[in-house]
């Protein structure tokens, strides 16, 4: 599959964490071709602020190999992760990250451009058109 294919995946999970009134943010994690993490955010439903969608994702896929290093990994995620989650993805030294939408006001390259770890691939607006537009779809909706 191809990073749009895997992106339209992370963009299911964005639609359900917008159906359960959450922000719709989703991501998938891919070791060696395959789909072995998918979340969205559930920062609501458990009233917890951490409950980004990143890091469900890397929980999820960290118990799926056995492991907490994600080296061999790619997280798809629909919008840029906050510094939070870049610092997660950091700690679990993830190959590659792979996001849409850029997040101008709450985006890791914004207050911690050099989170991420070194070798950490990123490549960036993989479906940026369609993440943008369910972000403005939810925030409508709540003003």
């Amino acid at each position: 599959m191809t990073d749009t294919e895997y992106m339209k995946q992370a963009l299911v999970e964005a639609q359900k964490a917008f159906d359960e009134d959450e922000v719709p943010i989703g991501a998938v994690i891919v070791c060696k071709g395959r789909i072995i993490a998918r979340a969205h955010n559930l920062t609501e439903m458990l009233n917890d602020v951490t409950a980004h969608a990143e890091m469900q994702a890397i929980t999820a896929a960290a118990a799926n190999i056995g492991g907490k290093y994600l080296n061999e990994c790619t997280l798809y995620v629909t919008v840029e992760p906050c510094p939070m989650c870049a610092g997660a993805i950091a700690w679990a030294q993830l190959g590659r990250l792979v996001y849409g939408a850029s997040d101008e006001k709450r985006g890791y390259r914004r207050y911690a451009p050099n989170v991420l770890h070194p070798k950490t691939e990123v490549t960036d607006g993989i479906c940026a058109e369609e993440s943008t537009a369910l972000m403005k779809r939810f925030f409508a909706g709540k003003r």
